[in-house]
């Protein structure tokens, strides 16, 4: 049961924040392209720091909490879908402020 605790992690983030897609209709979804676009460049450099600790020997993935895919440098598959995830939650959690604060724009947005 261990194995499954990083893609538990992962599965209470999607179910506590990607529902607000739905529920107020945030649309992050509908503009994926946007969010990736924003999500991506980051996560690039998180997975290079975390290449770079694993190869150094800062830090390691215990194989008994991974389901042991691992992706190029030795990284979990749960990792990479880590830096997708958390900040695709963050994306929809501020949008779910917004939507609800009606007169709160931000970014490129016309006031």
């Amino acid at each position: 049961m261990l194995k499954f605790g990083y893609v538990a992690m992962l599965t209470f983030t999607v179910v506590g924040s990607f529902w607000l897609e739905l529920a107020l209709k945030i649309r992050v979804l509908k503009r994926i392209k946007r969010a990736l676009m924003s999500i991506i460049p980051i996560a690039i450099l998180f997975l290079i720091w975390d290449a770079y600790a694993v190869a150094n020997g800062h830090w390691d993935f215990d194989p008994d909490q991974v389901l042991g895919i691992y992706g190029p440098f030795g990284i979990p598959l749960e990792e990479y879908l880590f830096f997708i995830i958390v900040p695709m939650a963050a994306i929809m959690t501020i949008e779910g402020v917004r939507s609800v604060k009606k007169h709160w724009t931000v970014g490129d947005e016309q006031k």
